[in-house]
């Protein structure tokens, strides 16, 4: 059996199938560096709840933690977007090739 995706994008993409998970990460990404309390100011969910879904991230590699006295902030990692890249960029080569195929077979077909 061949194994199509490596271990990388597989847990980024787990990572960022949750919504909530996801909204944590496009923040850090557009904020830069927040704390936990930060977080879940606008989560929608409890702190403990925001410091899971921040552990699954950063298992993930897509963020990293820093603690500084009795906080602990978080970044984003954008290398750990790199497999994610790759990923999709070997799908669009492939289907914009389908889609070329196709509309010369189209083509073909109206002469």
């Amino acid at each position: 059996m061949i194994q199509l995706m490596r271990t990388e994008p597989t847990l980024a993409f787990k990572a960022l199938s949750d919504p909530t998970r996801r909204a944590l990460f496009e923040r850090l990404s557009r904020d830069g560096e927040l704390t936990v309390g930060a977080l879940t100011d606008s989560a929608g969910v409890s702190q403990p709840a925001v410091s899971k879904h921040l552990g699954v991230l950063k298992e993930a590699g897509l963020v990293s933690a820093r603690h500084r006295g009795r906080q602990t902030h978080y970044c984003v990692e954008p290398r750990a977007l790199a497999p994610l890249v790759d990923w999709i960029t070997h799908y669009s080569r492939f289907w914009y090739d389908r889609f070329d195929r196709l509309e010369d077979l189209l083509n073909r077909m109206d002469q």
